[in-house]
């Protein structure tokens, strides 16, 4: 059976073609990214799907009275699509109590710092200005706080000499692509158990 993936995005989406890619590479099976939704109009992961074939919707935020109108539309959008997993990839807003308690445990985030330090936006600054010597990426279950959630896998990335938050951010990013869809992955094949705080790898 193939699981439908939302990917939830709002910049580049460089960690959505890593996705892409994997799929297409056959190295995950079984899994079709049906719909990629932004909240920004002109973001560049919306041209990344169309040049995938994928359904590109941009849903602006601004034209809703408030956050949970927006959001009852995002969840209408993925009702279409038969969502078995939502991922988030840059997505830059926080996900709202009704989408994750529709999605509990089917909600998946990548983010730029070894959890739970640095949350939030600018992790990789946040760490380098902190002094850091070791700094990296987390995927992690999305619940209500802000980088919060389960944590299913993280990878270490050394704070070199002369290293400047920018090439920092990138080498972290080089890993990003490497566990993310790993985690999908796993996700997929029915190997992940969230018991309380832990993720168990089944």
């Amino acid at each position: 059976m193939t699981t439908n993936i939302a990917v939830l995005v709002s910049g580049r989406g460089s960690n959505l073609q890593s996705i892409i890619d994997s799929i297409e590479s056959g190295s995950i099976r079984d899994v079709k990214v049906s719909v990629v939704i932004s909240d920004v109009k002109n973001a560049f992961a919306l041209e990344r799907a169309r040049r995938h074939g994928i359904d590109a919707i941009f849903i602006d935020p601004r034209s809703f009275v408030d956050k949970k109108a927006y959001e009852q539309d995002v969840l209408k959008t993925l009702g279409q699509y038969d969502i078995g997993l939502i991922l988030l990839a840059g997505y830059m807003r926080i996900v709202g109590r009704e989408v994750i308690e529709a999605y509990r445990n089917k909600i998946i985030n990548i983010h730029p710092a070894l959890l739970p330090s640095f949350k939030g936006l600018h992790a990789q600054k946040q760490a380098f200005d902190y002094g850091v010597r070791v700094s990296g990426c987390t995927v992690h279950f999305v619940d209500e706080g802000m980088d919060t959630g389960p944590i299913i896998i993280q990878k270490c990335v050394p704070v070199l000499e002369g290293d400047t938050p920018d090439t920092l951010a990138a080498r972290i990013l080089e890993k990003e692509h490497q566990i993310f869809p790993e985690a999908v992955k796993l996700f997929v094949e029915g190997k992940l158990k969230v018991e309380g705080r832990v993720v168990v790898r089944t």
